[in-house]
């Protein structure tokens, strides 16, 4: 039989677990949304990790205090240097994507047809004056 004291130590034990893979879960769903915000902004998540940095509590739009979730993580535009970002997530629902101020990359044309669009003054100019 188990004592009332065993049973308490438990369920905290069971709760204590519960909330670490609760909390494993929403890792991997921040992962997943700084690598989507990473792609869309053209950069390189570095060391494909983000890093929990804390809990806090913030008001939702209706006024309810909720927990949120701070990640941090590095990427990089060029390969050489560092740039920190964060992640705020309520629940499921992320907040803020932030990323650090960094150089934009040089967008080259990647289409065969952009390299031979004519820009008309550039070809006016070359064009001899007619009568």
């Amino acid at each position: 039989m188990l004592t009332l004291g065993e049973l308490t130590v438990f369920l905290l034990l069971f709760g204590c677990g519960a909330w670490l893979w609760h909390a494993h879960g929403r890792r991997e769903l921040a992962l997943a949304l700084v690598r989507q915000a990473c792609l869309r902004e053209d950069v390189l998540l570095l060391d494909d990790n983000v890093a929990f940095r804390g809990l806090r509590l913030q008001r939702d739009r209706q006024g309810r205090r909720r927990l949120v979730r701070e990640f941090t993580f590095e990427f990089t535009v060029t390969g050489e240097q560092r740039h920190p970002g964060r992640l705020l997530l309520m629940g499921r629902q992320p907040l803020l994507i932030e990323l650090a101020p960094h150089p934009m990359r040089d967008q080259a044309p990647e289409d065969p047809v952009l390299d031979r669009v004519i820009q008309l003054d550039a070809w006016r100019q070359r064009q001899p004056p007619q009568g």
